[in-house]
């Protein structure tokens, strides 16, 4: 098949839809961001780049704090509208009726809303050009314990998440598989040996 080619561009897709949180209770502020991934297992460590223009830039670089909270698909709207609205107008948890909820590790609000939060501690920051990295240690993770089974078990696929694909939201689809299943042996249904008859 024949490749067109295009200079160099942000063309990785997909990525989560997130809604980062970040300054305190009482003032706290919602940045929507695609720009974010792990980058590390132990310790677990995240990133976020934000444009240095944006209102939640400064707060982020003042406190060192800031939660990723997972969107699903219902919130795509409200997603979309807390990337298009600054908080330095606006009351983003008023205006898409998000109510806080506190972290355990940090002073950044999470949405109640979304069905996982990642609670971040920044360790260091560089500048690239149109953006800053904040690359951070999830020191904590908050969970709906809705998506949580008996057996302790996340079903994160029960959650509907969404995600950002070259400037459109998608709502993710169907189970593929799980890690490691192409090369998982597969299990042989082995026959009960018949009783011997009387």
């Amino acid at each position: 098949m024949a490749k067109v080619h295009w200079k160099g561009s942000t063309l990785l897709a997909p990525v989560p839809a997130a809604l980062v949180t970040c300054g305190t209770m009482e003032k706290a502020n919602i940045i929507t961001i695609g720009w974010t991934g792990i980058v590390n297992t132990h310790p677990p460590m995240t990133y976020i780049s934000v444009r240095p223009e944006r209102y939640s830039h400064d707060i982020i670089i003042e406190t060192g704090e800031f939660a990723i909270n997972l969107t699903t698909s219902a919130m795509s709207r409200k997603t979309d509208y807390c990337g298009a609205k600054t908080g330095r107008k606006t009351d983003k948890f008023k205006e898409c009726g998000f109510h806080k909820a506190e972290a355990e590790k940090i002073s950044a609000p999470l949405i109640e809303e979304c069905p996982v939060a990642l609670e971040c501690k920044v360790t260091e920051t560089k500048l690239l050009g149109t953006h800053r990295m904040f690359l951070a240690e999830i020191v904590g993770v908050a969970i709906d314990e809705k998506y949580i089974d008996s057996k302790g078990k996340l079903n994160l696929q029960q959650c509907g998440l969404a995600a950002y694909a070259h400037g459109e939201y998608f709502a993710l689809g169907r189970k593929l598989g799980d890690f490691g299943y192409s090369v998982r042996k597969k299990k042989k249904n082995r026959k009960k040996p018949e009783s011997p008859k009387k």
